[in-house]
């Protein structure tokens, strides 16, 4: 003998075809969420990056300066340049300040993104009372990759600025 079931009161097992594709588009929304999160947080960490190097820079150039104080003006040399006299030993003050200038651009090149660029400005102080020292403004700016369409180029630069006094 045999036996029927009934379509109508079969039970059903597993998923719907819908049920997958829904699961599926969750996932994949998630997915990207993901995604976009990771590319955020390692722009993140680039740009963070970039401002250590920064401070590093206008640190050093601030520590050659203050070994070097008595070349004083001579720092706000635009280009800087090689000196021939570093491996005699024998350079002048204002000689070793061009030199110095040269490496730091070379570093700033080096190290950072974008048009990099590295200034110094100096501001002779008074002699007479009330005594004032030199001062010196460090500028170090650069631009992120990827931080805007290059139109309006200043705007998307990012600077880090020193400013330091020195007796001379």
């Amino acid at each position: 003998m045999k036996t029927h079931r009934s379509l109508g009161h079969r039970s059903l097992a597993g998923f719907s075809m819908v049920e997958v594709m829904v699961a599926l588009v969750v996932l994949a929304v998630g997915m990207l969420g993901i995604a976009g999160v990771y590319v955020t947080t390692l722009r993140s960490s680039g740009s963070a990056i970039s401002r250590l190097q920064a401070v590093t820079l206008a640190g050093d150039m601030a520590d050659r300066i203050r070994a070097n104080r008595w070349a004083r003006g001579t720092y706000t040399n635009a280009t800087g340049e090689e000196q021939e006299c570093i491996s005699a030993g024998n350079c002048t003050r204002d000689q070793m300040a061009l030199h110095d200038v040269f490496l730091w651009k070379q570093q700033i090149e080096d190290l950072l993104p974008g048009d990099p660029q590295g200034t110094v400005q100096f501001v002779q102080g008074v002699p007479g009372p009330p005594k004032t020292p030199d001062s010196y403004t460090i500028t170090v700016s650069w631009k992120e990759p990827g931080s805007g369409d290059g139109d309006a180029e200043d705007d998307n630069r990012l600077s880090y600025v020193l400013t330091m006094q020195v007796e001379p």
